[in-house]
């Protein structure tokens, strides 16, 4: 049996982070997590360092504005992961910097992406920076020649699932109005963020995803809004008023609204308005799809998702 990569996740304490660490540590890599201090961490952080290195997940010191720690800490590795959050994205260009200062040896680059396909989207501001950031990234790791994997996972379980795709809502509805974008009928793909990890991690190996796109798209996951609503009718034993904002409504609210929801928006706008995560091929010429190279990976059905929330 080949040997299994060496592993190192940046960014691996955050919301995808530790997805991939985990991953990572149960199917027998090698695995390391970049981490800036120990300490005056808050009392999960402290958990969730505890239980990597229960996993067999090796600390090591260093810092994203640390190009030597940076360094140091590739050479250790085969693989790079990059998990850093959206305000860090531009920092990537550090970790290309670094890879390249440490030599030929790193066999794959994974950036922070775990969303739509960067160069697919149709995104309007402010959100629309956070994917053009996603595709300069793309951009320098090929120029600078290095091998990588893009992971496009659509949509995150916990942030869309959870609310029903309902931009603002902490939750699902239950006495209130389900707002649903546009006509409602346009495809979106939805993914367990487990299952993100674990079909990711299954790649890294893989000579079928090297210089290209990952793409989920789970077929019993892939819902209108309109039928997630009625998924959700059928569980909850309950049937909503459906109100529709138009895509005129969503572009005004984007452009009125508070940052943060109107980056929301933007993307609520690219999946569900213009319908960015279904309405293209895979090109096989650059991507693959992960449940079809990975059948044996039982995923996490949006049908099932919902009866956590019950």
């Amino acid at each position: 049996m080949a040997t299994k990569s060496k592993i190192l996740v940046i960014g691996g304490t955050g919301y995808i982070g530790q997805r991939i660490v985990a991953a990572s540590a149960r199917a027998g890599h090698p695995t390391f997590t970049l981490v800036r201090s120990t300490a005056d961490q808050s009392p999960a952080r402290a958990k969730l360092l505890n239980d990597f290195q229960a996993a067999g997940v090796a600390l090591l010191p260093g810092d994203l504005h640390d190009h030597e720690s940076l360094v140091r800490a590739i050479k250790q590795v085969d693989v790079v992961f990059s998990t850093v959050g959206f305000l860090q994205l531009k920092d990537q260009l550090k970790i290309i910097d670094a890879i390249k200062d440490a030599g030929q040896h790193i066999k794959r680059f994974f950036p922070s992406e775990y969303g739509n396909d960067v160069d697919r989207v149709n995104v309007v501001e402010p959100g629309k920076l956070v994917f053009e950031i996603k595709a300069q990234i793309r951009r320098a790791t090929e120029s600078a020649g290095i091998p990588y994997t893009y992971v496009s996972s659509n949509l995150c379980a916990g942030h869309f699932l959870t609310t029903l795709a309902q931009p603002g809502a902490t939750g699902p509805p239950k006495d209130k109005v389900v707002v649903t974008l546009g006509d409602g009928n346009t495809k979106a793909i939805f993914l367990d963020e487990e299952d993100i990890g674990a079909y990711t991690i299954r790649a890294v190996d893989d000579p079928r995803t090297l210089n290209k796109i990952l793409f989920m798209r789970p077929v019993a996951n892939i819902l209108t809004h309109n039928e997630l609503v009625s998924l959700w009718e059928k569980k909850f034993g309950k049937t909503f008023e459906r109100v529709y904002l138009s895509e005129e409504e969503v572009l005004k609210q984007i452009q009125e609204g508070p940052p943060q929801l109107s980056t929301m928006l933007g993307i609520f706008y690219s999946v569900f308005i213009n319908g960015d995560e279904t309405n293209f091929d895979i090109d096989p010429l650059s991507g693959v799809e992960a449940t079809k190279l990975y059948p044996d990976v039982k995923y996490t059905t949006a049908d099932e998702y919902l009866n956590r929330l019950l």
